[in-house]
Order: C-alpha cells, then sequence, then structure tokens
C-alpha cells in the first residue's frame, strides 16, 4: 500500500519577504531541497485573507495574491509545512487529497505507475 498523494497549497503575496528574499521563493527553493515532486507558484488576479485588505493585479503592483502549490506524498508534506514556522508572513495552508489521472509527472510520484 502506497502513502496517499496530497496537494499543498500555500497563500501567500509577492510582496511578503523573509531577509532579503520574496517567501515564495524561500519556500521553492525548500521544496527543491526537501526532494518534493515539483511546486507551481501561481499569481491571482484578486484574492484577500484575514486582514481584507484586497491584493488585485495592477501592473506596476508588487504585491500580489500568489497560491503555491506543491503535490506529493501526505507525510512529506505535513513535515514540510511545519518547517515553514519561521517564515512570518505565510498566510493559509491547506491540504487536500488529489487523484493523479495522468501526465508526465506521473511516473516520478511513488505508486502511480501504470
Amino acid at each position: 500500500m502506497t502513502e496517499p498523494i496530497k496537494l499543498l497549497r500555500i497563500y501567500t503575496d509577492e510582496g511578503a519577504y523573509l531577509g532579503d528574499r520574496r517567501v515564495f521563493e524561500v519556500i521553492s527553493s525548500r521544496a527543491r531541497d526537501a526532494g518534493l515532486a515539483g511546486v507551481t507558484v501561481l499569481e491571482a488576479r484578486l484574492g484577500f485573507g484575514r486582514s481584507a485588505h484586497m491584493h488585485r493585479r495592477h501592473v506596476f503592483e508588487n504585491d500580489r495574491a500568489l497560491l503555491i502549490e506543491i503535490v506529493d506524498e501526505e507525510t512529506k508534506l505535513r513535515s514540510f509545512a511545519f518547517a515553514l514556522d519561521d517564515i512570518p508572513d505565510i498566510g493559509l495552508m491547506t491540504l487536500e487529497p488529489v487523484e493523479i489521472l495522468g501526465g508526465k509527472a506521473k511516473q516520478g510520484l511513488p505508486g502511480t505507475n501504470p
């Protein structure tokens, strides 16, 4: 029996920094270093969170809402999420079940070989 594959979603914004690096870059680098299957950073057109600050997509604005998605085994994702405690500007993090239907990346995930 293989471990369930999950989707970790991390909500943040483009203007969030950890030291001199942007939070989404730090998270992406850490995901690669942790050997996770992959990471995708998506830019939102519009969004707001607990602060109710409206993040809108403007040409010259650098405070757009971002969504980071990572698909891998549940224990790896939980461990990774807990290791992000030192980053103060992370918003909501969710963990959701996913079903891998196909694609080239399917070969790299455990328990998903044809």
